[in-house]
């Protein structure tokens, strides 16, 4: 192949000028994402039952809607939170490859089927099925610039005129508003309404009918009579629209034609629909909108549709009214994926630098330069048609692949100098002559590079996702640069190059110049080498000591490396949770907030504070707060995330009423709320919640005084104080006092009954009725409701029930059905996460019996990918093997190029020690990138010491001429790799921790692979041909005392014989 493009430079041009056109013309069209698609497809179920306590949601909802979610396919767990205000919300997360789509009609049929089994107000409230992942892309907050609207107004005019349009945005998977909207209030007043003999039950029966639309009909309609002219539609205001019209809503009507108005025993006014929560920006009312992205939307393209829709909508805002984006992840993406970008440029002009500084030519140089852009314009050309991304992964692999690309046409470059200055061939001569001496190498090291990286393409689960698009995207690149190194750079050199002179023979590409400086160092060092691999082959059997040593401190040290997922890294972002005691009211975590937001606004790395009061990831309730924090740019501050939040956690460790702790956002959006992993401690006896809370509490108390731990605590809430009502059941029997009346009474009084709906401003609003709050606040305000009988009179609760306190629990949570609760913690510093994970399962299975436990949303697939690892790295080494003996037919080139693979993987492993770092999803993908590494040096000595070998030389002879003929290229193409890796070692700013994560073992690893493989790949393939010669003998001695294995090899040809041999 390589000849037929020496003779036609022109279409070895045209070919690559395509490849580069047709991946420049799809790069726009690739979507970018920080990463591929990592969280599994998450089905969100969310049902509401006003006014019941969580044990009541837990049992008459969540079981319900449970049982039928079992079986359903492709489903990996769920997790269940019934909370204190009646909400029940089921995250259902299906494995990664399921079509979300089809997960959710599967869900929302399986809804439909257990509707009938369901409460009736849960059904009325209605369930909702949506997707979404488990955090916020971003917030959008409407405020109030000068001052003179509330929450509720603003909340309002969300409601009306944007969240739609929100929701709407592709790519979002949900979009809550935190600040609840408008509603017509009755605030009723117990007191006056028995007065009048009248319940809270006759009130919301007033209401429902006298609110209600009439449809009348048509006055002339057909079938009409013979001369009828006109015809028109006949309306009547059944449905009221203000207060005022609700306030003359008539209760009873008396003989003397007096009546009792709905506003004689009742406040009614617009306010909230709910006063649950509530928002602040900056500690000034707002309403804001958390937006989630859907499992398959992409954050980027998410955010920006959004900014644009907000651009469109802020145009009609109201004067003094303005929309702000306080929080947004994805711009830590924008910023990574730019810095990823700057690196891969950086390595481009490192790579350049060292082919100038070896080759000393421009022309020399810029021959394999050529070969970047066409490999990585092709490598994003297959990403395009697999329908992948540009992401922090695929970039890596572009990154990682610059020093890989230039190696095949750096080895064709020095070859054709090398027989140009030995031989004194003209360059097209010198190119054909080279190109038969290196053709077979260059297929064998995209062979093994190609091999290396194909069992990474079918890892399972979300880590899998990572796995593939990498090497989709180094195989790609690696294929186009071989392809190049057959057909372009041969043609560049043919044609390009120019002999050196006669008197310059001899000494390269620098020619004249070669005999001082760099050239002249080089050289000597090449000599040098040479005597040096001469000295190992007589001394082999020391030598393989101190090799298996070497790989033995190798195996040694890989056991030991604690493993990790992702880094945690610098997101901009930290997340503050404030949490009071039990019982406390939303004006105590009104105060805490502030207190918190004063803190907050004292870092001047603070850009943005978003608050929400009565809502947090740990779950919702009056005692319960947490601060979105958004920080300055990474090039504003002088100060990581990391230490802020250390910094920040003393501060708020002195607000005394509440506890208050800073936290950082999970590495992956969507697994997990916060950094750190989760733990799930599981009923699987029956032991029961209180046994379950102690279980928790003992291994608290074990953790936090084990030094691999920075933080442990628990996310679910504490007990909250409860007032218990016992109804005398008998003694209401007798008075013809019926238990649903009591229940209508308490729920109408104390509760927040939703009743009707009413229209407003082209939208309809909810009707809701609750007492006012004068006769809710405290046990006589219950005791004195009077609930109506059957003979009509009212009978004061009191005469029929006693109370008595105790304490409850506000937030009861399930996994996959079982009871269950949280341990959430964080490795010390120093620790990684897999360190910290065993520990705490050391500590978890110290737990008494039928106390279980699992691991969920990061660490879960943590866990999974750790144990995959070593399959994936046996599985990259045997397709090596299979590439190599495939390609050549042979045993012994195989052995020899594995044995190098430890030497490489040392460095690797030496390195993430020496930076304190784990066996991390980047480390492996540089381990195997070092795998493949090591073995493309290796084939190129052993190689060339076959043929050389087969060719008549000597063993030793032979190992030593290839080992100094492929000193040179070996020493460029590794330097090439090593200072194209140097911008991801030594990186900073966003994303630094994953760049140095993968930067740092695959460094170490090429210095190793380079160094220590230039010195064991001629003493493995010595001993490894030594051994088969060995062998042979042994066998041929064995066949002579079998006449008839004898008789087997003599009648061979004597060429096969010797083939066999030399192989």
């Amino acid at each position: 192949m390589s000849s037929f493009f020496i003779d036609r430079p022109v279409f070895a041009w045209i070919v690559a000028l395509a490849i580069f056109v047709a991946g420049a013309l799809v790069t726009p069209f690739l979507p970018v994402a920080q990463y591929p698609r990592l969280t599994p497809p998450r089905i969100v179920i969310s049902a509401m039952y006003p006014g019941a306590a969580p044990e009541s949601v837990d049992n008459t909802v969540a079981s319900v809607i449970e049982e039928s979610l079992d079986g359903a396919e492709g489903l990996q767990y769920y997790e269940t939170t019934s909370d204190s205000i009646g909400e029940l919300e089921i995250a259902a997360t299906f494995s990664a490859g399921t079509n979300p789509d089809i997960a959710m009609v599967d869900v929302q049929n399986r809804m439909k089927q257990i509707e009938s089994r369901l409460p009736q107000q849960v059904v009325q409230q209605g369930i909702s099925v949506f997707k979404s992942t488990g955090t916020f892309l971003m917030l959008v907050a409407l405020t109030s610039t000068d001052g003179k609207r509330d929450s509720v107004v603003l909340s309002d005019y969300v409601n009306r005129y944007m969240l739609r349009d929100l929701k709407r945005a592709p790519g979002v998977g949900a979009a809550d508003l935190w600040d609840a909207g408008e509603a017509l209030r009755v605030w009723i007043d117990p007191m006056k309404l028995r007065e009048y003999n009248l319940a809270a039950a006759d009130v919301t029966q007033a209401i429902a009918t006298q609110n209600s639309t009439v449809t009348a009909g048509t006055l002339g309609d057909v079938p009409f009579v013979e001369g009828q002219q006109l015809t028109a539609t006949v309306t009547v205001r059944g449905q009221l629209i203000s207060p005022q019209e609700f306030g003359e809503i008539v209760l009873k009507a008396r003989p003397d034609g007096s009546a009792v108005r709905l506003k004689d025993v009742a406040r009614v006014e617009v306010g909230r629909d709910s006063y649950a929560s509530f928002s602040r920006l900056n500690g000034k009312p707002s309403a804001t909108v958390g937006i989630k992205l859907s499992p398959q939307g992409n954050a980027i393209e998410t955010s920006d549709a959004i900014r644009a829709k907000l651009a469109e909508l802020s145009r009609s805002l109201p004067p003094g009214v303005a929309v702000v984006i306080p929080f947004d992840t994805s711009r830590f993406v924008h910023v990574a994926l730019h810095e990823v970008a700057l690196t891969l440029l950086e390595a481009v002009l490192l790579v350049f630098l060292v082919m100038w500084l070896f080759l000393r030519d421009l022309r020399y140089a810029l021959v394999p330069t050529v070969v970047i852009p066409v490999a990585l314009t092709g490598a994003l050309l297959a990403l395009y048609a697999l329908g992948m991304s540009i992401n922090v992964f695929t970039m890596f692999a572009l990154v990682l692949a610059i020093g890989i690309l230039v190696d095949d046409a750096i080895v064709v470059v020095e070859n054709v100098d090398r027989v140009m200055r030995e031989e004194g061939l003209a360059p097209k001569a010198a190119t054909r002559r080279a190109m038969k001496q290196m053709g077979s190498a260059i297929v064998g090291i995209t062979a093994v590079l190609t091999a290396v990286f194909v069992p990474m393409a079918f890892f399972p689960g979300s880590v899998g996702g990572i796995y593939r698009q990498f090497t989709v995207a180094m195989i790609a690149s690696i294929l186009v640069s071989a392809f190049t190194a057959l057909s372009l750079t041969p043609a560049l050199c043919a044609n390009l190059l120019k002999a050196p002179p006669r008197d310059a023979r001899g000494h390269g590409a620098h020619g004249k110049h070669s005999s001082r400086g760099f050239p002249a160092m080089f050289d000597w060092t090449s000599r040098k080498y040479s005597g040096l691999v001469a000295r190992v082959l007589r001394r082999a059997g020391s030598m393989f000591v101190v090799y298996l040593m070497l790989a033995g401190a190798c195996a040694l040290l890989y056991m030991h490396m604690p493993n990790g997922f992702l880094p945690q890294e610098d997101q901009a972002q930290l997340q503050v949770m404030v949490q009071l005691p039990a019982g406390a009211t939303q004006a105590r975590t009104l105060a805490a907030i502030e207190q918190t937001e004063a803190i907050l606004r004292r870092e001047p790395a603070v850009s943005n504070i978003t608050s929400v009061v009565g809502w947090s990831f740990q779950g919702s309730g009056q005692n319960v707060a947490m601060c979105f924090v958004d920080l300055k740019d990474w090039s504003a501050r002088d100060i990581d995330a990391g230490a802020l939040r250390d910094k920040l956690n003393r501060s708020l460790a002195g607000i005394m009423d509440a506890t208050v702790s800073a936290q950082m956002p999970p590495p992956v959006p969507g697994m997990g709320h916060s950094e750190g992993f989760v733990m799930r401690l599981e009923d699987r006896g029956g032991i029961g919640i209180q046994a379950l809370t102690a279980a928790r509490e003992q291994l608290f108390d074990q953790a936090k005084r084990n030094p691999a731990f920075a933080d442990v605590h628990s996310e679910a809430l504490p007990d909250a104080p409860r007032i218990v009502l016992d109804v005398d059941r008998a003694k209401a029997y007798a008075l013809g006092v019926s238990f649903d009346r009591i229940g209508d009474a308490l729920g109408n009084t104390f509760g927040s009954t939703y009743i009707d709906d009413f229209p407003s401003g082209g939208r309809m609003r909810r009707v809701m009725i609750a007492a006012d709050a004068s006769s809710r606040m405290t046990e006589a305000d219950l005791m004195n409701l009077s609930v109506r009988n059957l003979a009509g009179q009212m009978v004061p609760l009191s005469s029929v029930a006693s109370l008595h306190w105790t304490t409850g629990p506000s937030v009861l949570t399930r996994y996959n059905g079982s009871p269950s609760i949280d341990v959430s913690g964080r490795p010390a510093n120093g620790v990684s996460s897999g360190a910290a994970m065993a520990e705490m399962e050391r500590l978890a299975q110290m737990l008494p019996v039928g106390v279980g436990f699992d691991w969920t949303d990061t660490a879960l697939e943590e866990t999974r990918a750790a144990r995959l690892t070593p399959v994936l790295i046996g599985l990259s080494l045997l397709a090596v093997f299979m590439a190599l003996a495939a390609l050549y037919e042979s045993w012994t080139i195989p052995l020899a190029v594995l044995t190098i693979v430890p030497l490489g993987m040392i460095g690797a492993v030496i390195a993430m020690y020496t930076r304190g770092m784990p066996n991390d999803v980047y480390f492996k993908v540089g381990m195997i990138t070092v795998i493949g590494l090591s073995a493309k040096n290796a084939i190129l000595i052993v190689q060339f010491a076959r043929t050389l070998h087969a060719d008549g030389m000597a063993l030793a002879e032979a190992i030593v001429a290839a080992a100094s003929a492929r000193f040179r290229p070996i020493v460029m193409t590794s330097a090439a790799f090593l200072l194209g890796v140097t911008p991801l070692l030594v990186s900073s700013g966003a994303g630094a921790e994953s760049r140095r994560s993968i930067g740092t073992g695959v460094f170490g690893g090429a210095i190793t692979a380079t160094v220590l493989g230039l010195v064991f790949t001629p003493l493995a393939f010595f001993i490894v041909v030594s051994v088969q010669r060995f062998m042979q003998r042994k066998f041929k001695s064995m066949t002579r005392e079998k006449p008839s294995a004898s008789t087997e090899l003599d009648d061979l040809p004597r060429a096969d014989i010797q083939g066999s041999r030399d192989s």
